[in-house]
């Protein structure tokens, strides 16, 4: 893109552009914020209900190797949506699509 091009437009949709090539496909990390946001909280409440009830392993109770292995799954999915929260959520503020 020129900089004449870029003139023409705000800051944020020239550097939308610039990284993504088009206009619509920042929403992405909007959506990736969400899934994080999801994931997290999904499996933290998991976390917190294995700990009071060892023996109920919910959604990972497939897992097996107990309650020492299912642990450390729920805390491992935590941690992996709070990454992608925090990291869609810079992303989305570095093409200006937060304030």
């Amino acid at each position: 893109m020129t900089d004449a091009q870029c003139d023409r437009k705000t800051d944020a949709q020239c550097g939308a552009e610039l990284y993504e090539g088009t206009l619509g496909t920042p929403m992405k990390y909007d959506i990736l914020q969400g899934i994080g946001a999801v994931v997290m909280v999904l499996f933290a409440q998991g976390a917190i209900r294995l700990l009071v009830d060892h023996g109920n392993t919910g959604l990972l109770g497939w897992l097996g190797g107990g309650f020492g292995v299912a642990l450390t799954a729920h805390l491992a999915l935590v941690a992996l949506g709070v990454l992608l929260t925090g990291w869609s959520h810079d992303k989305a503020k570095a093409l200006g699509r937060r304030g």
